[in-house]
């Protein structure tokens, strides 16, 4: 039996549930996998690079500094990946999860995306890297069942995600 534990990078969109969603229905088929996410509380990513290494008159400046605390997260988490899960929601530009999904297509990462259609266009070239495009948190969990364990999807999952 293979002792693997699968790293999956949750990248994107902070404003929905759907990465509790995707971390639910991995637990329920029973994957033997491990999350890992960026910071998904707003104050604390745009205010972490301040709060660490002190105040900045200018905005860019009190940006920059919480993008570079940042990226340390993110970058050393996505490297560790070995599958990062790329979410774009409805309502807003997710840029950061844009430059995630490139970080992760340059170091060779597997990728799957999760976005509605009407982002299909926007994203083609992101969606062109990808394993897989998923609408729904579902498909996601079903997407890594098949990679883990190497069987089609189950039946109470399809089931339980048509409720």
């Amino acid at each position: 039996m293979n002792d693997k534990v699968w790293k999956i990078y949750l990248s994107g969109e902070i404003h929905s549930d759907w990465r509790e969603q995707i971390e639910n229905g991995c637990a329920e088929a029973g994957l033997p996998v491990a999350f890992a996410a960026p910071i998904t509380e707003h104050d604390d990513s745009d205010d972490c690079g301040v709060a660490v290494f002190g105040s900045e008159p200018d905005k860019f400046w009190h940006d920059h500094k919480g993008a570079l605390l940042n990226s340390l997260r993110t970058g050393t988490l996505i490297e560790d990946a070995d599958v990062v899960v790329v979410r774009f929601g409805e309502k807003y530009k997710q840029w950061n999860a844009a430059f995630d999904a490139g970080y992760a297509a340059a170091l060779g990462k597997p990728i799957i995306t999760l976005h509605p259609p009407e982002h299909d266009h926007a994203l083609k070239e992101v969606d062109a890297t990808a394993k897989g495009v998923a609408r729904e948190p579902y498909q996601v969990v079903q997407a890594l069942a098949y990679a883990i364990n190497g069987g089609m999807p189950t039946q109470w999952y399809q089931k339980d995600a048509a409720e």
